[in-house]
């Protein structure tokens, strides 16, 4: 079962050969996936600002870009919402992908929603620096003015733009996110599991929990319940350093 339990699926339908994943008419993923590992977030909820500076970094490090971080309510229950852009594979375009992750002490959901550009590419850029100038188009991370990237950060993904361009797939996702994340209900056990303490309060759960989690396969991600601790084990580990927006859940 799911930690969430409810959420407004109206315009998505459910694909065929993938559990909790729905598609609607634009193109927009929408997925729900259960970790039952410890989150792997570098700070609690309430430390925003090092919470921030530490998503900026891994996600540059990983070859995208965070566009924006920022903690909020999801059935009740303190979460993280991310917007990530990601360079499409084999072609030009991004992908955009948006998150809701509800951490507890030693599991999380991610409601995750997605959608890529198509072959016409780069239009929102090339209007809005039209419109503000190069030299305002690009600026400094908001959240680590030193970071460098593959995706630098710039004015054009902010949302104060969205509603010139009610098609393109960064506003259709924020717009899914929002809609998503204030419509999900969580499950009353996943709500009454301790909160998330943070990295260096949770070191003790990452030696043990995974451990007692892999005996069943669960920490491969992919329910198999072969029993073999080893090969679990060494799968949650490999879970555990992929960033939240390549992972799949149970």
């Amino acid at each position: 079962m799911s930690a969430i339990i409810t959420l407004d699926l109206a315009g998505f339908t459910p694909r065929e050969d993938e559990e909790r994943v729905w598609t609607d008419e634009h193109g927009v993923v929408l997925s729900v996936h259960d970790f039952p590992l410890v989150p792997d977030l570098a700070a609690p909820l309430d430390e925003v600002g090092q919470l921030r500076r530490a998503l900026a970094r891994s996600t540059a490090a990983a070859g995208a870009g965070l566009i924006e971080a920022s903690t909020g309510l999801v059935g009740g229950t303190p979460a993280l919402r991310q917007l990530v852009k990601v360079p499409l594979p084999g072609r030009r375009g991004q992908a955009f992908i948006g998150s809701w992750t509800v951490p507890r002490d030693r599991c999380s959901v991610v409601l995750k929603v997605q959608a890529a550009e198509g072959p016409v590419t780069g239009m929102r850029e090339a209007v809005i620096v039209d419109r503000v100038g190069p030299a305002a188009y690009f600026r400094p991370h908001p959240y680590d003015p030193d970071l460098t990237g593959p995706l630098p950060y710039h004015v054009g993904d902010l949302e104060e733009w969205d509603a010139l361009f009610p098609r393109h797939p960064l506003t259709l996702v924020r717009a899914a996110l929002a809609r998503a994340g204030a419509s999900a209900v969580l499950d009353d056990r996943f709500r009454a599991l301790p909160p998330f303490p943070g990295a260096a309060a949770s070191g003790a759960h990452d030696a043990h929990g995974a451990g007692a989690e892999s005996g069943n396969g669960s920490g491969s991600g992919n329910g198999n319940g072969n029993g073999d601790s080893l090969s679990a084990g060494a799968a949650a580990g490999t879970e555990r350093r992929r960033r939240w927006w390549q992972r799949r859940g149970r």
